[in-house]
């Protein structure tokens, strides 16, 4: 049976190893979720509210963490908005749709508390079937002006976004020192770094844009 709390104190160790074992050679060899993990908690965009753990007959098997983020549009009027990540299932759990479950419980729990919009950057095949769509299609981008592929948006209440062009902010934490993150990493137990094809498919993914009809 899955149930999903908020996360508690107790919990914290087991969310970290979990993280860690989700992205370890993931995305590069080794990773730096399970350190956002460690620090996210004490920062002012972190939101415990919607700080949530899966558990699968008792046991945590998985974790999300939101933080706010923001809008700007061209005329500087500024929205408050959701971002969350790291999202993770330990990997013997994993595509069994309770990534999805806990997404879901997230959200209800957002819509409650008021929240309307949620920006995440990710791999779509992952979020697409929970309601994300491109950036583009809500004329929201980068700093830059540009529309990753990666970025989608999610409306918790419709008509949330009126199609005006916004440009996207996360939270500092998000800005993660990768040599102090390496650095933590290795206090841990040991795990093997290797290459795997997913770390190709993530950087063509991180580096790919949708184009711009406008320009």
């Amino acid at each position: 049976m899955l149930t999903i709390r908020n996360e508690t104190k107790a919990d914290r160790e087991i969310v970290e190893k979990i993280t860690r074992k989700a992205f370890y050679n993931l995305y590069i060899p080794g990773c730096v979720e399970h350190y956002l993990v460690h620090i996210m908690r004490e920062h002012e965009d972190f939101i415990p509210e919607l700080d949530f753990v899966a558990e699968l007959n008792g046991q945590v098997i998985g974790n999300i963490m939101f933080t706010k983020a923001k809008l700007t549009d061209e005329q500087g009027t500024t929205q408050d908005i959701l971002t969350f990540g790291p999202l993770c299932i330990a990997p013997e759990h994993q595509r069994r749709g309770y990534g999805k479950v806990l997404m879901e419980h997230a959200f209800q729990r957002a819509v409650e508390l008021g929240h309307s919009v949620v920006v995440i950057l990710g791999s779509p095949v992952n979020y697409v079937s929970s309601g994300f769509k491109s950036c583009k299609k809500y004329n929201i981008c980068h700093d830059n002006g540009k529309f990753p592929a990666a970025m989608m948006v999610k409306e918790l209440k419709e008509g949330a976004l009126d199609g005006r062009k916004w440009f996207y902010r996360y939270s500092p934490i998000m800005d993660i020192d990768e040599q102090t993150a390496l650095e933590y990493d290795s206090g841990l137990e040991s795990m093997e770094k290797k290459y795997l094809p997913s770390q190709d498919e993530f950087y063509i993914m991180s580096h790919s844009f949708v184009e711009d009809e406008d320009m």
